[in-house]
């Protein structure tokens, strides 16, 4: 009786401690009662050795009816630089600071990597937020609103011989500020030098809009496209 005693408990240390290595491997849900954990692709990080080294961007979305409560990352390489973007207000707090979706900010700060990606988390909780846009009205001093909004298409990239052509454009009241594309691994592991080389993403931006014509990428890859648009309604 003692020794199935110990053989089961046992196998419940045992299971209990695979639970938590595979949730506490990233902390975007930590703290909260309910929370769905979002995760994103391997990011793919330019590197350059120049004094300002190149960015890259990538938005991770909540299902309908929840904001994003927490946020982590996972590195290929730890001189990678990720922060995000958040709305300026107090307290600072999730749907006032964060709302449904959530943009990633990734530099590598580091030399000679040959393989550079970072993977994003959004922990996303029940809730609404988003805020409003700037007032139009003419005032002397004006709250901080949301005079942008970005219009995002995520694809998967299929591994033909030819590209596909993916286009995202403000709408017809809208006029674009800014634009960006980032390509990314659907997988467990980040992705080898080879395969990152392989997935190809040109991007080609007009007064409206970004397009993109990738191709590559062994099946695994996808591609972010990302218009940022002012003006609109």
């Amino acid at each position: 009786m003692k020794r199935h005693a110990f053989v089961l408990a046992t196998l419940v240390l045992a299971v209990f401690a695979a639970r938590v290595g595979t949730a506490g491997a990233t902390s975007e849900c930590r703290g909260f009662m309910a929370c769905v954990p979002v995760p994103g692709p391997w990011v793919v990080v330019p590197t350059s050795s120049a004094v300002q080294r190149p960015q890259v961007q990538f938005t991770l979305t909540c299902p309908k009816g929840f904001i994003v409560g927490g946020v982590d990352a996972e590195l290929s390489n730890r001189a990678i630089d990720v922060w995000f973007f958040g709305a300026i207000g107090s307290p600072v707090a999730p749907g006032r600071t964060t709302s449904r979706s959530v943009v990633f900010v990734a530099t590598y700060v580091g030399s000679g990597a040959p393989a550079v990606t970072f993977r994003p988390h959004a922990g996303c909780i029940p809730g609404s937020g988003g805020g409003s846009r700037t007032p139009t009205a003419f005032h002397p001093v004006f709250p901080v609103g949301k005079p942008t909004v970005r219009r995002v298409e995520n694809a998967r990239v299929v591994a033909v011989p030819a590209l596909r052509t993916y286009t995202v454009r403000c709408r017809r009241d809208e006029q674009l500020v800014a634009a960006y594309t980032a390509r990314g691994f659907r997988m467990k592991r980040p992705p080898s030098a080879q395969l990152i080389r392989s997935l190809t993403a040109r991007s080609h931006v007009t007064r409206s809009g970004i397009s993109v014509e990738a191709g590559g990428g062994n099946g695994q890859g996808v591609v972010q496209v990302a218009a940022v648009c002012a003006g609109g309604k």
